[in-house]
């Protein structure tokens, strides 16, 4: 069996957003060589996520705007405050709660080499606390 970990790095460009990865996951089960097997995509950050729907522009921004109204910017947080741990005031609580409501990863099938999904399904890095450079996994296993 083969195991392969790739991290990849993905350069946001708003606070919110989410970034189409398919194209890059599907480029990383190609390269493995993995014929039959799977696929496990995850975030490295806490204020970030990935999750998978249509490649909709329109769906894209219901997502932005539907978890705004479930992690408000204005709530009364207690992440909200000093963090010894950072030296500094944390202001990042509704960012944390999105990449709860969200998730950290999404798994996929491989089978004849490539990535089993529907055919509207597409792969995003959702980003919550941007703009930032940030890190994805893809981790493809199989034989």
């Amino acid at each position: 069996m083969k195991i392969k970990l790739e991290t990849l790095e993905v350069q946001t460009r708003k606070s919110e957003e989410l970034v189409d990865i398919t194209d890059r996951v599907e480029a990383a089960v190609k390269q493995s060589k993995v014929k039959n097997g799977t696929v496990y995509v995850m975030t490295q950050h806490t204020s970030s996520g990935i999750l998978v729907t249509e490649g909709l522009p329109c769906l894209e921004a219901d997502v932005i705007a539907n978890l705004g109204s479930l992690a408000p910017e204005s709530g009364n947080y207690f992440h909200n405050r000093y963090l010894d741990i950072d030296g500094r005031i944390a202001f990042n609580a509704p960012s944390h709660l999105k990449s709860i409501l969200s998730g950290y990863f999404a798994y996929f099938p491989i089978a004849a080499g490539k990535l089993v999904k529907g055919s509207r399904q597409r792969i995003y890095f959702a980003e919550f606390d941007g703009p930032l450079a940030r890190n994805f996994c893809v981790q493809v296993m199989g034989e």
